[in-house]
């Protein structure tokens, strides 16, 4: 049998890192070629891994949640002798002293003029004025955590001629020697530390370890991988829960000179975010990343760019109501479902070739405005990793019927997070049904670099002055945000009033 490891591949376009959400696999399971392993999320799209190889699962290198740069090793295979195959990378030399080669995934080459680091860990070294160049990561495959990027900053802070003893040391200094000397006190009493050489742990409960200021050689365990000590994520918050208590200890005892510490400045211990206690407020924390990240870079961009207006009127949809009712016995005998969104995309599209500035793309760099001669509207879908935006191209070239199943299509397929990256792109403007959920009026964000987004409420049941007297109408609310740099107000508004035409007398629609 031969053991290969497997390096998390480029799973998209530029696309550096990835979070893994679930293994589709656990040690020991059967595994064929291209049979899906692993399931990762990167800023883009949601995406399977395939093993490259027929074999045996034996170890998972990545927990389910962590974030892994592209080249890091998440999974080893066991293959039989005679399928080696020529990709399959050769196990990590044994090292001199009889280190197992599975302690830690193999370092990762990367280019000297590039740094693997998260977005968040550029955003925090640009400021606090830290050339992430010159940072040492401690990441898996020597990713730069915005960790080291603190430490970075703070030991370049510190790095003073005669560094100033603190309040501590003066007490410490200063107090009777009835405690435990220092050398002790970094072991407390009622926690023992294993001091081993050696210690097995998967990267993230080595990074938990790092962040909690744990030595992995001195969590207990009993579990073993391969014959070597093997220590879990649960055990070392376990062992630094017990560190914490144990220093907590003596300062529940009564002290034997408590003015004096009062007198040196100590500071009295705060409690953290999260800490229960009596200021404490229970919270929860979700990770800010993956496609989260990537809606809320583009809702920024968008809204930091693009000088937004939004327009609101409401249209009147008795007929198009009726046109929808007399239509969806065709559909259903086309097996489709007839929903109003091909209705008004259809309107939209009227209105754009109307005008056309709002199916538009400003290109600031070149000094132009393009005006797009074709009609590509997304739509914007809800799922549960936040808005995707598929895109309906060639709208003016399709009918109601055709529209309604690609529609559907989708929209099913962004919720189940199938959509491949080029159903996202290529829009011309965009349409989004806030209505579907509830609500009539909102302030749709522009889809970036588009220049206007049409928003839709709810179609129900209003009043409606009609010969001076005051009737329940079916109604669409409308809310369409611009670009003001590119749309003017009053386009806004006559783009708006040829969209309600249509919808109005849908029949004009056929014409």
């Amino acid at each position: 049998m031969t053991i290969t490891e497997f390096k998390l591949p480029d799973v998209g376009e530029g696309v550096a890192e990835g979070e893994l959400v679930s293994w589709l696999v656990e040690p020991g399971d059967a595994v064929s070629e291209d049979q899906p392993v692993a399931e990762v999320e990167t800023d883009k799209a949601l995406v399977e891994v395939p093993s490259p190889y027929d074999g045996t699962v034996k170890q998972l290198f990545v927990e389910e949640g962590e974030m892994v740069p592209v080249g890091d090793v998440i999974i080893s295979f066991e293959l039989p002798d005679d399928e080696e195959t020529a990709e399959a990378e050769p196990a990590d030399e044994e090292p001199a002293d009889g280190e197992p080669a599975d302690r830690e995934p193999a370092e990762v080459e990367t280019p000297d003029d590039r740094v693997f680091a998260p977005p968040s860990a550029r955003r925090l070294a640009r400021e606090l004025g830290v050339d992430i160049a010159a940072v040492s990561g401690s990441g898996p495959g020597g990713r730069v955590t915005e960790a080291d990027v603190r430490n970075h900053a703070e030991s370049t802070a510190t790095q003073e001629p005669e560094p100033t003893p603190s309040a501590e040391e003066t007490v410490a200094e200063s107090a009777p020697e009835t405690e435990a000397d220092t050398e002790d006190a970094a072991v407390p009493s009622g926690v023992d530390a294993v001091d081993r050489d050696n210690t097995l742990a998967v990267p993230a409960t080595r990074r938990v370890a790092r962040e909690l200021g744990v030595d992995i050689d001195d969590v207990p365990t009993d579990q073993t991988r391969d014959g070597e000590p093997f220590v879990t994520e649960q055990q070392v918050r376990e062992y630094a829960e017990a560190l914490e208590a144990d220093a907590r200890e003596p300062a529940a005892k009564p002290t034997a000179e408590p003015a004096a510490a009062e007198a040196a400045g100590a500071e009295t211990a705060t409690p953290t975010p999260g800490e229960t206690g009596a200021g404490a407020r229970p919270e929860e924390t979700v990770p800010y990343r993956g496609v989260r990240r990537t809606i809320g870079d583009q809702m920024e961009q968008s809204k930091y760019t693009a000088p937004h207006v939004t327009h609101h009127d409401t249209v009147e949809v008795s007929a198009l109501v009726e046109a929808r009712e007399r239509l969806k016995p065709r559909g259903q005998e086309q097996d489709v479902s007839l929903t109003y969104l091909p209705f008004v995309m259809k309107a939209v599209v009227e209105g754009l070739k109307e005008y056309p500035v709002l199916n538009s793309q400003l290109r600031e760099e070149d000094e132009e405005i393009a005006l797009k001669k074709y009609y590509n509207v997304g739509i914007a879908v809800a799922t549960d990793a936040g808005l995707m935006v598929p895109v309906v191209e060639d709208v003016d070239r399709k009918g109601l019927f055709e529209l309604s199943r690609q529609v559907h299509d989708l929209a099913s397929r962004a919720r189940d997070r199938k959509l491949d990256l080029e159903e996202m792109r290529g829009g011309t403007f965009t349409i989004t049904n806030f209505g579907a959920i509830g609500g009539e009026y909102a302030t749709p964000i522009i889809n970036y670099p588009e220049t206007a987004i049409l928003g839709l409420g709810a179609i129900e049941k209003r009043p409606v002055v009609e010969d001076d007297e005051v009737v329940a109408r079916p109604t669409l609310p409308l809310s369409l945000s611009i670009d003001h740099r590119v749309i003017d107000g009053a386009e806004a508004a006559a783009f708006t009033n040829t969209v309600m035409s249509y919808l109005n007398e849908p029949l004009l629609l056929l014409e």
